[in-house]
């Protein structure tokens, strides 16, 4: 094989192996929110959850989980859900269904996500209480309540978040982040926080 061509066979196959290699890291389903990496969802108070059994019709059922994080299900009573991942939840549902249904094909869906609530309240266009189905940012959240109002305070506006019993004050300068500046401060809300707009 004459030099050249075994050259052009090399380069092809060089070109193969990154272009193979870049496909993987484009389609690996990897997720950054706010520099952290993807996280499964945790089931929280008040979702509502499909668990089906196959074939058996009378273990197929809607649960809503209780604000104690707990389901009740037949034959296995009740289960903490509350907290733990889809995935957690039917597997430990399974192998409780296993020791009366033995091999049963069990799978658990979140059919809706009621448990992630936020507030906004104050000078705003629509205070209230959000149930929002995923994780937003102050500023989305303050559009979800029509935006602030001319008479707002929009350099003081706090977020009230409840960790471990205690009540912690986040301060959120709204013209800061409105012109570009800052934007490290405009946080992914967690359940429970109160967006304050003086």
């Amino acid at each position: 094989m004459s030099r050249p061509k075994k050259a052009e066979k090399i380069r092809i196959c060089i070109s193969m192996v990154l272009l193979l290699t870049a496909m993987i890291f484009l389609t690996f389903p990897v997720c950054f929110a706010a520099g952290e990496p993807y996280k499964a969802y945790r089931i929280g108070p008040e979702d509502v959850l499909e668990i089906s059994v196959w074939k058996d019709e009378s273990l197929t059922r809607q649960v809503v989980v209780r604000p104690d994080g707990r389901i009740s299900f037949p034959l296995i009573g009740e289960v903490e859900a509350g907290g733990h991942s889809v995935e957690w939840l039917e597997k430990e549902i399974k192998k409780r269904v296993n020791k009366y249904v033995p091999d049963a094909t069990l799978n658990v869906t979140v059919i809706q996500i009621n448990s992630i609530k936020i507030y906004v309240t104050g000078k705003v266009a629509r205070p209230g209480e959000y149930r929002i189905g995923r994780k937003i940012n102050i500023m989305q959240a303050l559009t979800l309540a029509g935006g602030i109002n001319a008479f707002a305070d929009a350099n003081s506006i706090l977020v009230l978040r409840t960790e471990k019993s205690f009540q912690i004050r986040i301060p959120f300068r709204y013209k800061e982040v409105e012109k570009g500046e800052n934007l490290e401060q405009n946080i992914l809300l967690e359940t429970g926080d109160v967006v304050v707009v003086p």
